[in-house]
């Protein structure tokens, strides 16, 4: 069944990344979406043990980095190992967005959020996160797109 509804949901690929302290983390996530035009809200579903998510709780934003196509090694890189353990910004290029949170070089294209609501889904838990700022940083990149039988694949 989850191999039919991947397939039959397709999603780009992100690295959701936050500050919370002096704490900097990020993780893979495709299950991300936008919910709402106006006011503008973005949602992402993140599993309560992971570390970003003790980090989105303690500070109230995030940041969704839109990966490109030929970034698949850097999105295994943040989905494969855990920031409680290593840094995983170590070596990889980025700035900070306004909130703090990391914004990463070879992403084309931010969305910097605040937390405005959070709802238990499932083994999940989904953010609802309101657009505080934006960027498109490469308008001739195409999105790196899930999909369940080969982890990341062309559109």
């Amino acid at each position: 069944m989850q191999t039919l509804i991947a397939r039959a949901t397709p999603t780009g690929v992100y690295v959701v990344t936050v500050k919370a302290g002096d704490k900097i983390n990020g993780m893979t996530a495709a299950w991300v979406t936008q919910v709402s035009f106006k006011p503008a809200l973005v949602g992402v579903a993140i599993a309560p043990q992971r570390h970003t998510y003790s980090l989105i709780k303690e500070a109230g934003t995030f940041c969704l980095n839109a990966l490109p196509e030929g970034t698949i090694e850097l999105a295994k890189h943040f989905g494969f190992k855990s920031g409680r353990k290593v840094d995983k910004f170590e070596g990889i290029p980025f700035t900070y967005a306004q909130n703090g949170s990391p914004v990463l070089k070879d992403a084309y294209a931010y969305l910097e959020c605040k937390v405005e609501n959070e709802f238990e889904a499932g083994d999940h838990i989904f953010f609802v996160g309101s657009i505080i700022d934006a960027a498109e940083l490469n308008k001739d990149a195409n999105p790196l797109i899930f999909k369940w039988n080969d982890f990341f694949g062309k559109n």
